[in-house]
C-alpha cells in the first residue's frame, strides 16, 4: 500500500469498485459512520440506488461508460465542496479510473476482488438468477479489473461482511496523509 497524501480543503471520495454482488454497498453502509467521525461530512451512493433515483435503464458497455462518467463528476464536484463521498459501483473501466486519478484531488480507489462463480453463488442480485444474463460485468461485459487501486479487499465470501469492513477501514486509516 502507497500513502496518499491528501488536502485538507477537499473531500475525499471512496471509490468501491467490483464485480456486482460483490460486496461493495455493504461494506460502504459499514464504513460510513467511522468515516464520518474521523473525516467529516459523508455521503453514501450505491449503483443501483442512483440508477433508480434517475431512472437509467441502459445497460450496454457505452451506456456503462456515459452513466458511470456522471457519477465521477457527481463525485468531483461533491468533493470540492468538502463532502466525503463513498461511491460503491460496479464501473469497472480503465477509463472510468484514469478520469478519477486526473480529476479528482482526493481519490481513493478500492477494489473488492471476488471470484465471479462465488459472487454468483453467494449474491442476492436478481441478474446471477435469470437464466439467460446479459449486458452483465464480469459475463457477457469483460471486466477492466483496476491495475493499481489503493486498497484491495478479498472477498471470497467466507469472512463476515463486518471483518472486511474493519478490515478496509484499518487499510484505509494506514494509507492517508494530510498535506
Amino acid at each position: 500500500m502507497r500513502i496518499i497524501k491528501l488536502n485538507k480543503k477537499k473531500g475525499i471520495v471512496f471509490w468501491i469498485t467490483g464485480l456486482s454482488g460483490s460486496g461493495k454497498t455493504k461494506i460502504g453502509h459499514k464504513i460510513k459512520n467511522d468515516i464520518i467521525k474521523k473525516y467529516g461530512p459523508t455521503i453514501l451512493f450505491s449503483g443501483d440506488d442512483i440508477r433508480n433515483i434517475f431512472d437509467f435503464k441502459k445497460y450496454s458497455p457505452q451506456d456503462r461508460l456515459k452513466i458511470v462518467s456522471q457519477y465521477c463528476k457527481l463525485s468531483h464536484n461533491l468533493s470540492n465542496q468538502k463532502i466525503n463521498v463513498i461511491f460503491c459501483v460496479v464501473g469497472l473501466m480503465h477509463a472510468i479510473y484514469k478520469w478519477n486519478k486526473k480529476n479528482i484531488e482526493n481519490y481513493i480507489e478500492i477494489f473488492i476482488k471476488s471470484p465471479i462463480s462465488k459472487v454468483k453463488k453467494f449474491s442476492n442480485k436478481q441478474i446471477y438468477k435469470q437464466k439467460y444474463i446479459q449486458n452483465v460485468v464480469g459475463f457477457d461485459i469483460k471486466p477492466e479489473y483496476p491495475k493499481h487501486p489503493h486498497i484491495i479487499i478479498n472477498n471470497d465470501f467466507s469472512k463476515p461482511m463486518e471483518e472486511l469492513s474493519k478490515d478496509l477501514l484499518l487499510k484505509i486509516n494506514n494509507v492517508i496523509l494530510f498535506k
